[in-house]
């Protein structure tokens, strides 16, 4: 079960929320298609504030965005101009006016995206110098309260002419346990020699049901 599904689909709607929260008989496919712009559109732009997630609510014909940031000054910008470009731009897609909340990541050194993030970067930047850091990272996020964290890039690591996969792993992540709170992330990493796959998971302890 653990490699077949994401674990964070395995928990939604019993003990994660769902990160879009709408429902529409009518315009199921028009609303789903926007929220899949919206998403990828921030994912885009909020690179470089350290985007963890996004979450999407509809009432009616009000939109409202939720993005979690580990830098949220670089969305807001100076006096809220950043935050109003923002909206406008999200306001373009979804064609209606879009309230947007930015909020402040509480731990980024247990968000399965932001480290995915860390490391995609690592392995665009440091080429073969990359297996040390990894391990930082690991027990980094290891020493700020994760109780397992386990990262797997596969692809030319180091420019190898054979592909390969390999694992980091600290602590336990019980994936067929349903009530842990694995957090899951996946990456792709564009190196001059292809692109890298790069999957973590975080195990950071019980979920109580919703």
């Amino acid at each position: 079960m653990g490699h077949k599904l994401s674990p964070k689909s395995l928990r939604t709607g019993t003990f994660l929320p769902w990160r879009s929260r709408w429902f529409s008989d009518r315009d199921y496919a028009k609303n789903a298609g926007e929220d899949s712009r919206i998403r990828r559109f921030l994912a885009a732009r909020l690179f470089e504030a350290g985007l963890e997630d996004i979450e999407i609510e509809r009432s009616g014909s009000k939109v409202r965005v939720v993005v979690i940031v580990a830098k949220p000054g670089l969305v807001i910008g100076r006096g809220g101009g950043g935050a109003e470009i923002l909206k406008g731009e999200l306001a373009r897609i979804s064609k209606v006016p879009v309230e947007l909340d930015i909020v402040e990541s509480k731990s980024p050194a247990t968000s399965a995206a932001l480290l995915a993030d860390r490391v995609v970067n690592i392995l665009e930047r440091r080429g073969r110098q990359y297996r040390r850091v990894l391990n930082e990272i690991v027990e980094e996020s290891m020493g700020r309260g994760a109780k397992g964290v386990k990262i797997e890039a596969a692809g030319r690591l180091g420019g190898s002419e054979i592909a390969r996969r390999e694992k980091i792993s600290r602590g336990s992540i019980p994936l067929s346990t349903l009530r842990a709170d694995i957090d899951f992330s996946s990456r792709f990493a564009a190196t001059r020699y292809g692109k890298i796959g790069v999957k973590v998971w975080v195990f950071r302890g019980e979920l109580a049901k919703e």
